[in-house]
């Protein structure tokens, strides 16, 4: 079940249940943020956010698009997925990329129009041993 999605707008509720008469536990503010589907009931999915954060919010809120933030304090993005690559750019802790792809221990992610392979270890957003095509 457990499966990640992304924020699709700028701006999303997490209520404290499925529905919008529950109340308002914690709002999302980055677009494209990764977050975790852990539950679903009729058009709510019950997701987290890197840090365990998270709540139920309307379907609507959410895409299919997949995008990974950087958990390590800097993350080296190469040109190829193998550490002797070289190393194209850096990425700081908290920085969210687009995920073009993924091998069992690497993903090629596009930030700010730059793109390179990071090893999985220094992401969220995505599964070790995940293939994303």
């Amino acid at each position: 079940m457990p499966r990640y999605v992304s924020l699709k707008g700028k701006e999303g509720n997490a209520r404290r249940g499925p529905g919008l008469t529950h109340r308002i536990d914690w709002v999302f503010v980055r677009a494209g943020m990764p977050l975790r589907i852990t539950g679903e009931y009729e058009h709510w999915r019950r997701i987290e956010d890197a840090e365990g954060a998270g709540g139920w919010v309307h379907f609507a809120l959410l895409s299919g698009v997949r995008s990974a933030q950087v958990v390590v304090d800097l993350a080296e993005f190469h040109d190829r997925p193998e550490d002797d690559s070289v190393v194209s750019f850096k990425a700081e802790k908290d920085v969210i990329g687009w995920i073009q792809e993924c091998a069992p221990d690497w993903c090629r992610l596009s930030i700010d129009g730059e793109k390179g392979w990071v090893r999985k270890t220094a992401l969220w957003g995505v599964d070790p041993g995940e293939i994303v095509e």
